[in-house]
């Protein structure tokens, strides 16, 4: 029955090879092999054409032959060309949407993930270990959230290879990918009205849902900045009035509670709106990522019912190319630092950071919260030798020839492509330099993320103090624990040991508090501390201004 498919395909593929002359041919792979045609249409950037796509897949460690024809799905399908940026690169990206053959959308599964008819090609270019997104939702999804699933695989497209791409599931509204309740037009009352929201903030190209705008613009920027929402599920084509008025009033809620005095109230403060373990693991995967565009751009968030827990939560994440210590700008590709300072560091960026990241890591149960989830993942999904472990077994599979058929086709090592930090001269050394990076990352953060602090009955010292962020720009907060009322002194020394600023405060019960130095004026460079309590005891430690 499948032999008319395959030899269909074979001839196309051997026409179209004659026609333009192509000299790399892809006979078999031991990836899966995607093959398109759009019958001489070229593909546009908007709307999607109809073409005839087939997949090759005969299993695990079982090598995939062209002429084996299209086994794993065969069909009609709509593309476009998608991205943003990337949109500068030859190598284009597509999005794709499973139809019959009266255009309609259908629901598959391709390569084993769950069915559904809406898809990305993702195309590596400037990430030239080919592996950044994939390795980042992984890691995601390690992390017990949900990110895309993924495949690496190998294009044909009109007769022409076109290299390594990777096939992952589009963000989308589905109990199978952002698991939030279906929200028709007519749910606008109790309930039904409260969930299921998916929105982003994101560069309105590539997207241009519609949206609001926030009551609350980012911190330190340098013009008319503001945080814009956009509409994802439902579309601003779908969503009603009452859908719109209420997520928007839900969000504006949220970040007026967050900005407020009472902010960190464990029941009525930024805890009644938000998945506060969400927020941890986002920032989490952002850091350990040091994503360039993180928390600004490709940034999801998603909202249940009510009857379904439903909170404000992040995610899925999306887009990590430029993390890793891929992006020569701004947050830099260098190991050190945090992705939290981008609106210090760029400010003249039209896309910033919202309020909200500097504001949690104010409140002292955040930060042990946000504490104790590193400690418990560094002893088990981000350890060090497991991240290794993997990037190795995609390396391997990688390196076994479709690599290297990739960059003949994109001879891009040993060149520089917007942004790389980093540029070495094989596919092996784009590796090592990703698994080095990472390793240094990870233990930059555990020498930089906050300290597990216990509860003040289970503490037996007097006091503890802790600095962030750390590396700093601009300011410092300090937040310190004290187990008896009394005055703490915080005394800030230059290199050669020169008193240069002193915080001292009394406080008339023991608890949780926060200070602040304000070290704008002052030069960048290291500086030495001494918190000192009332009785005498005293701790030291080391802080650095970028």
């Amino acid at each position: 029955m499948k032999a008319p498919k395959f030899l269909v395909n074979v001839v196309l593929i051997l026409i179209c090879f004659a026609q333009l002359g192509w000299t790399q041919t892809l006979t078999s792979s031991n990836l899966p092999i995607i093959v398109i045609n759009t019958n001489g249409i070229p593909i546009p950037n908007e709307p999607k054409i109809t073409a005839d796509m087939g997949i090759i897949y005969n299993g695990v460690g079982v090598r995939n032959n062209v002429i084996d024809g299209p086994n794993d799905f065969s069909g009609k399908i709509g593309i476009e060309i998608r991205g943003s940026s990337s949109q500068m690169f030859p190598k284009n990206q597509y999005s794709i949407e499973l139809q019959d053959a009266l255009g309609n959308g259908v629901n598959a599964s391709l390569l084993g993930m769950p069915a559904e008819e809406d898809w990305v090609l993702f195309a590596p270019y400037n990430d030239k270990s080919l592996m950044r997104d994939v390795l980042a939702y992984k890691l995601g999804r390690d992390l017990g959230q949900y990110a895309s699933r993924t495949r690496f695989c190998e294009l044909v497209l009109n007769g022409e290879y076109l290299g390594i791409y990777v096939l992952m599931e589009k963000v989308k509204r589905d109990v199978n990918r952002v698991n939030v309740a279906t929200l028709n037009p007519t749910e606008i009352a109790g309930d039904d009205l409260t969930g299921g929201y998916l929105i982003k903030i994101d560069k309105e190209s590539g997207s241009g849902n519609g949206g609001w705008s926030s009551t609350f613009t980012p911190p330190g920027r340098s013009a008319s900045q503001q945080i814009y929402f956009q509409y994802d599920y439902p579309s601003a084509t779908n969503i009603v009035t009452e859908q719109r008025n209420y997520i928007k009033q839900y969000v504006n809620n949220f970040e007026t509670t967050l900005i407020g005095s009472t902010f960190n109230d464990p029941v009525n403060g930024y805890v009644k709106y938000i998945d506060v373990n969400s927020f941890i693991d986002f920032f989490i995967m952002n850091e350990v990522s040091k994503n360039v565009d993180g928390y600004r751009l490709s940034t999801y968030l998603h909202k249940k019912k009510d009857s379904d827990g439903g909170k404000l939560s992040m995610g899925p994440i999306w887009d990590f190319n430029l993390g890793f210590g891929n992006a020569d700008y701004c947050t830099k590709g260098n190991p050190e630092g945090w992705v939290l300072n981008f609106n210090s560091i760029c400010n003249q960026d039209y896309w910033l950071i919202p309020f909200w990241w500097d504001r949690l890591y104010q409140d002292g149960a955040y930060r042990n919260k946000l504490a104790a989830r590193w400690n418990e993942l560094r002893s088990n999904q981000l350890q060090t030798s497991k991240v290794i472990g993997y990037i190795d077994s995609v390396a391997n599979v990688l390196n076994a020839e479709s690599q290297q058929r990739n960059f003949q086709k994109w001879p891009v090592l040993n060149q520089y492509v917007w942004p790389n930090y980093y540029v070495g001269p094989t596919f092996a050394s784009e590796v090592n330099w990703l698994k080095s990076w990472i390793t240094s990352r990870l233990s930059w953060m555990d020498a930089n993320m906050p300290r597990l602090i216990t509860a003040v009955e289970n503490n037996p010292s007097d006091f503890s103090v802790e600095m962030y962020p750390n590396p700093f720009h601009q300011q410092v907060q300090i937040g310190y624990t004290l187990n008896a009322a009394g005055t703490i002194s915080i005394e800030f020394f230059d290199l050669l040991g020169r008193s240069i600023k002193v915080v001292r405060e009394s406080q008339e019960q023991p608890g949780v508090y926060q200070a602040q130095w304000q070290a704008q004026d002052f030069p960048a460079g290291t500086f030495y501390y001494r918190a000192t309590f009332g009785n005498g005891k005293s701790v030291a430690g080391r802080i650095i201004k970028q």
